[in-house]
């Protein structure tokens, strides 16, 4: 660890200090907007997985080659 790195950090820390303890800080507020973003990707594994099964199934029931490598 170079000194500098060091300094830098503790810089950082006594400078952004107060925030980490602040009630609806910033840092509450990106969570949220993180939270949702998960949600939302979540959704939409969901809706593929729904969607590749389905065909899947369609394939297999025309007869068509359907290896499922997952």
């Amino acid at each position: 660890m170079h000194p500098t790195m060091i300094n830098n950090w503790k810089r950082q820390l006594l400078d952004e200090a107060s925030s980490l303890f602040e009630k609806g800080s910033e840092t509450s507020k990106a969570n949220e907007s993180q939270q949702a973003q998960i949600d939302e990707l979540y959704r939409q594994i969901g809706q593929l997985k729904v969607e590749r099964d389905f065909l899947a199934n369609s394939s297999a029931q025309l007869g068509l080659k359907s290896e499922k490598p997952w």
